[in-house]
């Protein structure tokens, strides 16, 4: 019998025209394939984000011939960065000097960005179709079929393989994985556009309180008096707590008093806008037969700092060259894309182990007290010595791999200057000030009580958070273990 093949729409199918897709139909569309681009939105259009762009990033977009743009050229370029806890500065430095990146990042509005990025895959031969809802994936032997609707019509668009870059509510990831995102791999945030910003155009501010931790606030100017101003807290904390994210981000600007000097005058000028990010899980899987996913789809997100963008921009040009290698030689089989799979784990998963353990941690608010010592002491030491802050600053940035934390300097500098803060303080203020000294050892005890009192009125949600930090702690044990015996391999064949 002679089995006949069925055509197919395109090569590539990709759903999502967010940086992550667009990014992928640059280089294939570039490569000679016939690429397809499904967005349920019409460009331009505004996606709620925090709209930096870091060095790395910066340099993805000069790949793409993006910063060619001339508004691009005019987007606000931020030198430093500065944190703050309730109010009073922790530190304050210049992103780091890094070979070969740009020592700065640049506010760029999403209406604007994402459209450059699908303006070069058009120029690269790239068929955009805008309002198009994917509403299922179907895989078949010889192609992937996806349904979408456009309107009230239904269409079914035949491809040889599909990408999908549909964000973090991912129906591709949903349709394939049987599941939606879990609620402990999710962020929350919300942001809106200020306008009469006071304060350096060329530095952002992260701003942290014992009211929005294990969350926080940020200030990014756009530039002319502008800023992107917004808040993200952890989607499951441990006591549960709902925050009310636009109330919360008002009560920073009223009672933070760092925050509240740059936006004293300041007047919104945009709705207040949320969504939901899905952050990096290892366990889930990023590739099918005949299917990958990138960027937000497939949880490229930083759990720390929420950052995005970059991973999006990696993970497109990553996917695109793995599909190449695929179509070129028909093996689109799940075991013939797992190599993307091994670059995202390789180049990622050591750092969002090291961030996923922090947040992990942090997620139980009974012991606040506690991590916003540690933040102190991660300041101070920051300010003191110079390495340290390069080596924090450059992590945060998305400049430098997060296994750089676990490093000699990083480590015997926290506690070393614990060491001084917490001991030299004791000793200081129990000399000139035992009633202060006291109620230090009050608020510790405190915050053990209380640990105590919410273990005992939530057992399953302490055990829940608990097993989540065990399970992360493992992760991060069995990374550490393989980066310590690739370099042990790497010496031997020198």
């Amino acid at each position: 019998m002679v089995r006949i093949k069925q055509s197919t729409d395109c090569d590539v199918l990709i759903a999502g025209a967010g940086p992550a897709g667009a990014v992928a139909a640059f280089y294939l569309a570039g490569s000679g394939y016939k690429v397809c681009v499904l967005d349920k939105d019409r460009f331009p259009r505004d996606k709620v984000c925090g709209d930096f762009v870091g060095p790395v990033g910066l340099v993805e977009l000069l790949r793409l011939g993006v910063t060619r743009q001339p508004a691009y050229q005019q987007s606000n370029k931020i030198f430093s960065a500065s944190c703050y806890l309730d109010g009073g500065q922790l530190v304050s430095a210049p992103i780091p000097p890094i070979d070969g990146l740009p020592p700065f990042g640049r506010v760029i509005p999403r209406m604007q960005l994402d459209q450059w990025i699908l303006e070069a895959a058009q120029g690269a031969g790239a068929t955009i179709l805008e309002g198009y809802r994917v509403k299922d994936v179907m895989l078949h032997d010889d192609a992937v079929m996806v349904v979408a609707e456009y309107g009230k019509q239904t269409s079914r668009l035949r491809a040889r393989l599909l990408i999908g870059a549909d964000g973090s509510n991912s129906i591709v990831a949903r349709a394939l994985r049987g599941h939606a995102p879990a609620d402990h791999d999710r962020i929350v945030a919300i942001r809106a556009y200020y306008e009469n910003v006071a304060g350096p155009h060329d530095q952002a501010d992260l701003y942290f309180s014992g009211d929005s931790f294990p969350g926080y606030c940020w200030l990014f100017p756009t530039g002319g008096g502008g800023a992107n101003v917004g808040v993200g807290v952890a989607s499951q904390t441990m006591p549960k707590t709902k925050f009310a994210l636009k109330s919360l981000l008002q009560q920073l600007i009223e009672q933070d008093h760092a925050l509240g000097r740059r936006l004293r005058h300041a007047r919104i000028v945009t709705k207040v806008g949320g969504w939901p990010l899905t952050t990096y899980n290892h366990r889930l899987p990023i590739v099918w037969d005949r299917v990958m996913l990138a960027g937000d789809a497939a949880g490229l997100i930083n759990p720390l700092n929420g950052e995005g963008i970059q991973y999006a921009l990696l993970s497109g040009r990553w996917a695109a060259h793995y599909a190449v290698q695929g179509l070129c030689h028909d093996t689109l089989a799940q075991s013939h894309l797992m190599p993307y799979a091994r670059t995202v784990e390789s180049e990622l998963r050591y750092d969002m182990s090291i961030s996923n353990m922090i947040v992990q941690l942090i997620r139980n608010r009974s012991l606040n007290p506690l991590w916003l010592r540690a933040l102190q002491v991660i300041g101070t030491a920051a300010r003191e010595q110079p390495g340290y802050a390069a080596v924090a600053g450059g992590v945060l940035a998305g400049l430098i791999p997060a296994n750089n934390l676990l490093g000699q300097k990083i480590i015997w500098g926290s506690i070393k200057q614990a060491a001084i803060s917490l001991g030299g303080e004791a000793l200081i203020r129990s000399i000139y000030d035992p009633a202060g000294s006291m109620r230090d050892g009050f608020d510790v005890s405190k915050a053990g009580v209380k640990m105590a009192f919410d273990t005992m009125r939530n057992p399953l949600d302490s055990l829940k958070w608990g097993m989540g930090v065990t399970g992360s702690a493992a992760e991060l044990t069995k990374q550490v273990y393989r980066d310590a015996a690739g370099r042990v391999t790497a010496k031997r064949s020198v």
